[in-house]
């Protein structure tokens, strides 16, 4: 079941992040970023047909899961979110899922950044007004600490991707959030903590964006305030 794009949605959201008690991570040896969870309108089969082809969406990775081709297909419908998926020639991360969001310049705040950001990786400009809260920081191993800075986006929105960054920008409904298959924990040699794993579409999503999109809908859909900043990232997304 789709969820509605309504005022219901928005102020129920609103309200949540209101009420919740925001961590936030300080960590000198960590530089700041932000990314912008961008609420958007969307049509059902819209994203039927997955425009990155095969061998991209693959590379020289193996596929994410038995039953899984890693396409971001039939995802879409009712209030959804925007998802990037990044450029093959990005130095790092490359061809990962995103959301969109980089670092916070110095004299910005995480949501001037996370607005810029918006702006200059997928074309839409929106002001600070459209803005309903922001979710818990989240340490990467890469040397980040992320804040996700949720965003009405007032309706459906056209993105137009900046082909430097960013490959294709998909609208994955929240329903997907709450599927009976997410999330997963997984867990590694490499780390005591676990990893996990949101399915999304026909891909799974792991953390620093997949924590986000779990908070998103623990805190924004469901109003629980479990922690997610310990969740471990896959050994890929370490650097």
């Amino acid at each position: 079941m789709t969820i509605s794009y309504d005022d219901a949605l928005r102020e129920r959201i609103r309200a949540h992040l209101a009420g919740h008690d925001r961590r936030a991570v300080t960590d000198p040896t960590k530089r700041h970023a932000a990314v912008a969870v961008v609420l958007v309108d969307s049509e059902v089969d819209e994203d039927a047909v997955d425009p990155v082809p095969v061998a991209e969406r693959i590379a020289d990775r193996p596929s994410p899961a038995s039953g899984l081709d890693a396409r971001m297909a039939d995802a879409s419908g009712g209030a959804s979110f925007l998802l990037c998926r990044r450029a093959f020639r990005l130095t790092s991360h490359a061809a990962q899922w995103a959301l969109p969001g980089g670092r916070v310049d110095r004299g910005e705040s995480a949501v001037d950044a996370a607005l810029r950001e918006l702006d200059e990786e997928v074309g839409i400009r929106l002001s600070d007004s459209a803005v309903l809260g922001l979710l818990d920081d989240y340490p990467t191993r890469s040397g980040y600490v992320i804040t996700p800075v949720v965003i009405w986006g007032g309706g459906r929105l056209q993105p137009r991707p900046a082909p430097d960054e960013v490959m294709a920008v998909y609208r994955v409904g929240l329903h997907q959030l709450q599927r009976d298959d997410s999330p997963r924990f997984i867990a590694i040699p490499e780390s005591p903590r676990p990893v996990v794993q949101i399915p999304l579409g026909n891909h799974l999503i792991h953390a620093p964006t997949g924590a986000v999109l779990l908070q998103l809908r623990w805190l924004c859909l469901e109003g629980r305030s479990d922690p997610v900043d310990q969740l471990e990232q896959p050994v890929f997304a370490w650097k």
